[in-house]
Parts: structure tokens; C-alpha cells; sequence
């Protein structure tokens, strides 16, 4: 493990915040208010730990305090709140060993990724058009004017030069094109994209904070990610750090659960979690319509 514990500052150091900053305009103190009302001051970690709740349990909070203080890379844009880094300076993250690198990946950043990926290809596959009509009209012009083909001047010359290959008997129209586009991206249904995202991002022995990486995942994609992440965290040498309300990812082996919504916050078994008991009571108040 590389995070041992993360420490937050006290009820008695939160109160001489506020009453330090109730002088000012802000018409809010978060994150400052939330963790003493739930009996919360530190955390300790396993090589796999969940933090469990519903909105507004501080769940990604702490997940982005703990960013803050490991400099942690982030591929999309945080808004954060105007006391927030003061409150991350008062937190502190206790070492087991340093991380040669902390990352931190968020829903945002799938669905930032499929949008990207789509455009791309929507740019590529409107370049290709537009050379296939050059290179279509070009052999029409040809067979009616010899003089096509022709170098009349140097400042002519990049239009004889592509001239000169879209009609060479050894440049078929396919290879034309293709030596001018770029392979398009790879891209599946939604699902397929944001699993090969964490297959791409989780490529390496660091720190990882994943803020609800189930959103938009159906359960067959859902139980892939919890293989894939529980083997990344146990036959790795890197640490995950994982928000979420999922009941398939709460459910992986030798998780750390901590359940942000019970007082004071404790770690708890899956299911025990009320998310997961509230799916389980369903199901079974439904059992005789599935035999």
C-alpha cells in the first residue's frame, strides 16, 4: 500500500474556521460541516477501499481532498469551492510508502472520452469524403483535358504533385485515401468504450481515486469493471480508492467498506449497506415471479 490514512481536522478546528471566515462573503462553508456530523475523523486504507453513500455523504469530497494533497493527476476540470483548499491544507495523508504517481478518474472523464472519440471520427469520416469527391473528380476532368497533369508553374506544384498520384495506375482509390486520414478511433457501444477508457487508464503502479465509475454501465459492464479493478487492486501493485453506491462493485472480495451514511462512520460488510438490502428485499419480494 502507498496511503495508509487520510486525517481531518477536528469539530474544534472546523468551529474556528468558520467563525474565523464569518465575516466574509461566502454564503457557504463546504467542505467544512460535514465529517464531525457523521463522527468522521480519519480513515485507514487497504489496498482496495470503497467509500460508500448517498449524495451529499461527503464521499467524493473526501476523494477529492485526497487529490488535492497527493497532486493527483486529473483529466477533467474540478470546481472546487472557495474554502476547499484551505480545508484540504488542514486534512493530512499518512504514508505507508510514496506513490510514484496518484490519478484520478471520474464518470466526467468517460463520458469526455466517448464525446471525443465520436467527434474524432466524425471529423476523419468527413475528410474522407471530401477526398473521395477530389479524387472521383479528378479522373472525370482527365479523360477531357489532357493538360490536367501538366507543372505550369512552381507555385502549382502541390496541386500537380496530388494530381499526379490520384492518377497513377499504382494508387488505387482506397490508398489514396487512406495515406491521407488517420485511423479512425476504435469505438463500441458506450459500455465497451468507457471499460477499454479504464483497461487504457489503469495501465499502470499508482494511486487510484475513481469517482462512481459505474455511471452509465449496464450490470453486465458493471460486473466486468468489479473483475477488472479487483484484480488490478490485488495482483498489482497499485492502490484503488473507489466512490460509489454500486452494489456490484460494493460486492468486490476483501474490499474496505466504509459506509458514509451510518453515524459515526464505520466499516461495514455489503450487505449490510442499505442500498444492497433494498435491492435484496425487492428481489426477493419478487422471488416467486422469477421461479
Amino acid at each position: 500500500m502507498y496511503l495508509r490514512q487520510l486525517i481531518l481536522p477536528s469539530e474544534k478546528e472546523e468551529i474556528k474556521v468558520i467563525e474565523s471566515e464569518k465575516r466574509t462573503c461566502f454564503n457557504t462553508f463546504y467542505p467544512y460541516k460535514i465529517f464531525p456530523d457523521k463522527g468522521l475523523r480519519s480513515l485507514e486504507f487497504g489496498k482496495l477501499t470503497l467509500l460508500y453513500g448517498g449524495n451529499g455523504s461527503g464521499k467524493s469530497t473526501l476523494l477529492n481532498v485526497m487529490a488535492r494533497l497527493t497532486n493527483a493527476v486529473r483529466y477533467s476540470e474540478f470546481n472546487d469551492a472557495p474554502l476547499f483548499d484551505r480545508y484540504a491544507r488542514s486534512c493530512e495523508i499518512v504514508y505507508s510508502r510514496m506513490p510514484r504517481e496518484c490519478v484520478v478518474l471520474t464518470s466526467d472523464d468517460v463520458f469526455n472520452y466517448v464525446l471525443n472519440a465520436r467527434s474524432v471520427n466524425e471529423r476523419l469520416d468527413e475528410k474522407r469524403d471530401a477526398l473521395f469527391d477530389k479524387y472521383v473528380s479528378t479522373h472525370r476532368e482527365a479523360v477531357t483535358n489532357p493538360e490536367i497533369g501538366r507543372l505550369r508553374s512552381f507555385d502549382d506544384f502541390d496541386r500537380w504533385k496530388e494530381t499526379r498520384e490520384i492518377l497513377s495506375p499504382k494508387k488505387s482509390q482506397s490508398a489514396y485515401i487512406r495515406s491521407r486520414v488517420t485511423e479512425s478511433v476504435d469505438l463500441f457501444s458506450n459500455g465497451e468504450t468507457a471499460m477499454q477508457y479504464f483497461i487504457d487508464r489503469l495501465d499502470r503502479d499508482a494511486v487510484y481515486f475513481l469517482d462512481e465509475p459505474e455511471n452509465s454501465l449496464s450490470v453486465e459492464r458493471q460486473t466486468e469493471l468489479a473483475e477488472y479493478l479487483e484484480a488490478t487492486a490485488l495482483s498489482t501493485d497499485s492502490q484503488l480508492i473507489i466512490a460509489t453506491h454500486s452494489p456490484i462493485l460494493l460486492s468486490m472480495k476483501r474490499a474496505k467498506i466504509y459506509d458514509l451514511d451510518s453515524y459515526p462512520v464505520s466499516v461495514a460488510r455489503w450487505t449490510d449497506l442499505p442500498n444492497v438490502r433494498r435491492y435484496y428485499e425487492f428481489f426477493m419480494a419478487h422471488r416467486e415471479e422469477f421461479d
